[in-house]
């Protein structure tokens, strides 16, 4: 199964230190290339987070957030009641130092960094909690990459087939296209009341046949066909190899219209040149 490049995942976790949350982002891209956005206190996970992306990820670039609303209801003020007498003893210090010092406001001493505290908690535990959720934030997002990239690779098919019919039709028509050709030219040299020698007459069609041969390239596209159903068959990181046979196609295209005489064949070539870069569009979101 092939999988896409874009999809996006959200998971969340409540504890008794708040609420958890991971989101994850991932669009198309030509390398596997990670944003993290982590709180200060999760500073320590971006390896370990980077390396489980490397693990269930191949390409796309992929923005990672983690975020923590902490739960302060009902919960007690702690004071750090030795940082705030040094504080305070720190204040009267410098109040001798003035002749009319303004009186210190308590409210101002609670405001100062590491006075009030937070509920002591087990940074490891926290992490490793945040870890867990991540990896299901990170199966989330590859289940939504499977469900796409199987909804792509259905559409692939499509055009795969569509282009079939028109490679098998295009060989029924060449006989038919060169004996229409060789009727044209005599009925010009009947309208011109010239006699063409019938030697020259089939020298000229040899040529024609031999310009405007298109088997090999038919065969080339009915090939790259062939192997793009079965790399979408095959699964796995197939993004860059279903690109290169897009190219391979569309040069095929393009040579095929370059040899067409008859406006059918025309066509034909234009048509399988949509079907190409309709592909093609769609093959830039595989992984």
């Amino acid at each position: 199964m092939v999988h896409s490049m874009t999809a996006f995942a959200r998971v969340e976790q409540s504890s008794p230190q708040g609420t958890l949350s991971w989101e994850i982002r991932s669009v198309n891209h030509r390398y596997l290339e990670p944003h993290l956005r982590l709180p200060e206190a999760f500073r320590d996970l971006e390896g370990s987070v980077r390396e489980a992306l490397r693990q269930g990820l191949s390409r796309g670039k992929v923005e990672c957030t983690l975020r923590l609303a902490e739960d302060a209801s009902g919960k007690p003020l702690q004071i750090d009641r030795d940082r705030a007498a040094q504080l305070v003893a720190a204040a009267e210090s410098i109040a001798g130092l003035i002749s009319q010092p303004a009186p210190l406001n308590p409210l101002e001493v609670l405001a100062w960094p590491g006075v009030l505290v937070a509920d002591a908690t087990d940074p490891q535990a926290q992490n490793s909690a945040a870890l867990l959720l991540f990896g299901q934030a990170l199966e989330e997002l590859r289940s939504g990459r499977a469900r796409e990239g199987a909804e792509l690779a259905r559409l692939l098919n499509e055009r795969l087939e569509q282009m079939r019919g028109e490679i098998a039709s295009l060989r029924e028509l060449v006989p038919q296209m060169l004996a229409s050709q060789r009727q044209k030219i005599l009925e010009r040299c009947r309208d011109m009341q010239v006699e063409l020698d019938p030697q020259r007459l089939e020298q000229e069609m040899v040529l024609l046949a031999q310009k405007s041969d298109v088997a090999e390239e038919l065969d080339r596209l009915s090939t790259h066909v062939s192997e793009v159903r079965r790399v979408l068959q095959a699964g796995g990181a197939a993004g860059r190899r279903l690109d290169f046979l897009m190219q391979e196609l569309n040069r095929e295209a393009n040579t095929l219209g370059s040899k067409a005489f008859d406006p059918r064949s025309t066509q034909a070539a234009v048509t399988l040149k949509v079907l190409i870069e309709q592909m093609r569009e769609q093959v830039q979101n595989i992984e």
